[in-house]
């Protein structure tokens, strides 16, 4: 993939069968992405960044600057959030396994009392990886019927710039882990932005215009998601 550099900024390029250019900036750290159509030259792309440079520098600040939760250690009377929802952690020695139960406002995290910090944080990762799939399970089977499509595969997965990604050619969605800490109504919304993308892949007038018609109130929810706090873990 191949990239510009525009002062202390570097922007990743990627040719697409689009009309036309599409510059972003991405949470959770303001990396900076440009889609392009093929008939553009390296050059021309970087006066193009060069003219939207104080726009660029501008969402890169925002991005840095965005409040930002304190790393986790994973230890009891620790806050930690679930689907929106801020829970306290306790910790009960386990010998048998490694798992967490949620009640009411707790999450109980099961393991040995000798576990690095590494585990812990495994094992919360593998049980959000459980939680957000089987909502996007929920989700999308209440949306392919709306939008008139076929999710095929779908999963999540890690992932540093993006809440989602679709390829519309094989039927297949991924989200972002991170969406397991946010709001349930957030998760929705990029649920149906990704299943949006099998009936348009790119985010032309004609992709805006589908979500104005099946999510009225999308940017509200856009904004909300994009001004929650970042986790640091």
């Amino acid at each position: 993939m191949p990239s510009i550099q525009v002062a202390e900024i570097t922007v990743e390029v990627t040719y697409k069968p689009i009309k036309n250019i599409h510059l972003s900036v991405h949470p959770p750290i303001g990396e900076v992405t440009l889609s392009v159509p093929e008939k553009y030259d390296l050059d021309t792309l970087r006066m193009y960044v060069i003219s939207r440079l104080d726009w660029l520098r501008e969402r890169i600040e925002k991005f840095k600057n965005q409040e930002r939760e304190s790393p986790r250690s994973f230890i009891s009377n620790e806050s930690h959030y679930f689907f929106g929802e801020r829970y306290k952690l306790f910790i009960e020695a386990s010998t048998s396994g490694h798992f967490i139960e949620r009640k009411a406002d707790k999450l109980v995290l099961h393991i040995r009392p000798e576990a690095p910090t590494e585990k812990r944080a495994t094992v919360f990762s593998e049980w959000y990886r459980v939680e957000l799939k089987t909502l996007m399970d929920q989700l999308i089977k209440k949306w392919e019927p709306i939008l008139g499509v076929k999710v095929k595969e779908f999963g999540v997965k890690k992932m540093k710039t993006k809440w989602g990604t679709c390829n519309s050619e094989a039927g297949r969605i991924w989200l972002n882990l991170e969406l397991a800490k946010k709001p349930i109504h957030c998760i929705e919304y990029i649920v149906v932005h990704e299943m949006v993308h099998l009936l348009e892949k790119s985010h032309n007038k004609r992709f805006i215009a589908l979500l104005d018609h099946y999510m009225p109130n999308w940017r509200m929810l856009k904004d909300e998601l994009n001004r929650l706090p970042l986790n640091e873990y």
